[in-house]
């Protein structure tokens, strides 16, 4: 299998609320953007958040960060690289975890840490020493079949209003 390298961190020094994913999909990695795939759910809960400010068009990802960024947001993934065959989690070997912890020395103003899903959320051991409250919220993706979109919707609400942006 071939070794895979995830994506760069969107984070700021505004950034409260900084959503952990597990690793990139094909998608993503082909199109270096965060959550490309275009039945994940990611951006349509966000801007179900907020729902005055447009989440920008996919093809200007640029903006979207900029979007992210604005609602004191951040991304990033507990794998910054693994050796994975497709996109499902459960297919990921070898895993090297991201180092989370200057975290807080970086951006001060960070008030939470949610894990998107179950796998993330196996790493939760690494973010919960950085003194911080961490969330496991549910999957963004579209093979998490269990939770309706409404009660996704909630709960990310919930994580946005406990780190103080809504």
């Amino acid at each position: 299998m071939t070794r895979l390298t995830g994506l760069a961190p969107i984070i700021g020094p505004g950034t409260r609320l900084l959503i952990l994913g597990s690793f990139p999909s094909v998608a993503s990695l082909r199109d270096q953007r965060y959550y490309a795939h275009p039945r994940n759910h990611f951006w349509s809960i966000l801007q179900a958040l907020w729902p005055g400010f447009p989440v920008p068009e996919a093809s200007d990802y640029e903006a979207r960060c900029a979007w992210v960024l604005a609602r004191g947001l951040g991304i990033w993934d507990v794998y910054a690289s693994c050796e994975r065959e497709g996109s499902l989690d459960s297919a990921i070997r070898h895993a090297v975890v991201n180092d989370f912890s200057a975290l807080p020395a970086l951006f001060p103003q960070l008030r939470l840490i949610a894990h998107n899903g179950g796998e993330s959320y196996k790493h939760a051991k690494y973010t919960a020493g950085l003194g911080l409250p961490v969330l496991r919220l549910p999957s963004s993706s579209p093979a998490n079949a269990s939770w309706s979109l409404e009660r996704k919707r909630a709960a990310w609400r919930d994580a946005a209003v406990q780190a103080g942006l809504l």
